[in-house]
């Protein structure tokens, strides 16, 4: 039995053991299948059973709903739509880039809606998100995205100066702030395992342990997915699989997984909490191209998150782990908060996110029929966009037309990645452009 809540703290720390569904067994039908019980999986069967109750719905999930990137991740509701708003407004136009930031918006008020109104208990805080320069190069890329959302004529973003930020950190390294006080942080295991529950009181049936092992067309109309115990086919086929659609020859080329990596703090006392400030407990990033990204859990530890990317050949996705960049994210807490250099750091570990080749998300089709859907790209930033993205997916199944399912990134051309080894080569070249430009401009 894998241990799954060794994966990250915030599985660690679920209030009960994880108790794994059935596996998928024998052969069954269904109106519509979803592969992948991350949050665009549990979102859009959810959302598919809500709109229309009478639908057989069947989600199959490999290890057990959060056990990817929706268990592991940073716990940031955020409004940022791909990699940064300046490389989204060149990639498309301003039009396309101001539609997602309002989308984005929309899928954090959206999931703060969710929360509330079916008592999801997973540590939520509407404390904010705080985007820091700590760097003349840094300040410059904030001011620019100020520009961006004057141009938009968008609000919804308070400028932070140095004494304002002053007055809530006891830290000489923020310089300027952009601070969003609708975003919030949460414990992600414990969202991804209400959402489960929610679309199991849908109706939706569950399968876990249960790895996909092909999946194609069935007839002229329908599908089949097989697992090694089982099939289901199915009118519909929605394939949440983000970073682990590396594993299916039909996706492999549209994504490629990187692995982001995060550090947890022991409880800070007291004494340690008063001096450091952050009583806002806003989640915080800085402006660099390879960001650092942390917060505050519920019971005041700090979780300190990226400053590099590890990437693996092909489909290994055994790269959790990196004892070097653990190493620099322990000393980067102690380079802000230096009243914190005896502080411990109890938990590591990391996980893969799923990376287009523009850095933009998006939610797509195959074949022309547009009965098999799937969605990725979401770059690290995917809390409440996959949330929204799965109320989307289940309006395309049903043929519904909404602001959503018009949204330019519905349906868009992706750029697939090289073929091996020339993809690997790429990655590596983009995370080496990034770290050396971090080195000479935004440390």
């Amino acid at each position: 039995m894998t241990d799954y809540r060794s994966k990250s703290w915030w599985l660690e720390s679920l209030p009960a053991p994880i108790t794994p569904n059935p596996n998928l067994q024998g052969t069954q039908t269904a109106d519509v299948t979803i592969i992948g019980g991350g949050y665009t999986g549990l979102s859009a069967g959810y959302h598919l059973k809500q709109l229309n109750p009478g639908l057989e719905v069947r989600l199959i999930e490999s290890d057990v709903c959060g056990y990817g990137a929706s268990g592991r991740n940073g716990g940031f509701s955020m409004t940022l739509f791909g990699l940064t708003k300046g490389i989204t407004q060149f990639r498309f136009d301003d039009r396309k880039a101001r539609a997602a930031h309002l989308y984005m918006e929309n899928a954090v008020d959206y999931l703060h809606e969710v929360i509330t109104q079916n008592g999801i208990d997973c540590d939520y805080e509407r404390s904010g998100y705080l985007l820091v320069g700590n760097s003349p190069a840094q300040v410059r890329r904030i001011e620019h995205d100020f520009k961006i959302m004057a141009q938009w004529g968008l609000g919804g973003v308070e400028r932070w100066d140095r004494s304002r930020l002053a007055a809530e950190f006891a830290t000489e390294a923020y310089q300027l702030g952009w601070f969003e006080p609708r975003c919030g942080i949460l414990n992600p295991a414990k969202l991804a395992r209400g959402l489960k529950r929610l679309a199991e009181e849908q109706g939706v049936q569950i399968y876990e342990q249960s790895p996909v092992v092909r999946f194609g067309r069935n007839g002229a109309s329908g599908f089949r997915v097989e697992t090694e115990h089982g099939r289901i086919d199915s009118d519909y086929l929605v394939l949440a699989t983000n970073a682990y659609s590396i594993l299916f020859p039909e996706l492999k080329r549209l994504q490629y997984p990187a692995f982001t990596h995060i550090v947890l703090s022991e409880p800070l006392s007291p004494r340690q909490y008063d001096a450091i400030g952050w009583k806002c407990r806003a989640g915080i990033e800085d402006a660099r191209d390879l960001i650092h990204y942390y917060r505050l859990t519920a019971d005041h530890r700090i979780v300190m998150g990226g400053g590099d990317v590890s990437v693996g050949y092909a489909a290994n996705l055994d790269k959790d782990l990196n004892a070097t960049t653990f190493a620099h994210l322990e000393k980067h807490v102690v380079d802000i908060f230096p009243q914190l250099k005896d502080l411990r750091f109890t938990h590591r570990w990391g996980g893969p996110v799923s990376v287009t080749l523009d850095m933009a998300p998006a939610i797509g089709y195959l074949g022309e029929d547009k009965k098999a859907i799937f969605a990725m790209g979401c770059i690290g930033h995917g809390v409440s966009m996959t949330t929204l993205n799965g109320r989307t997916i289940a309006e395309l199944v049903l043929g519904q037309q909404t602001e959503r399912t018009e949204m330019f990134f519905v349906g868009r051309k992706i750029f697939p990645w090289p073929p091996e080894p020339i993809s690997y080569g790429l990655v590596q070249a983009i995370r080496g452009y990034m770290k050396i430009e971090d080195c000479l401009y935004y440390k």
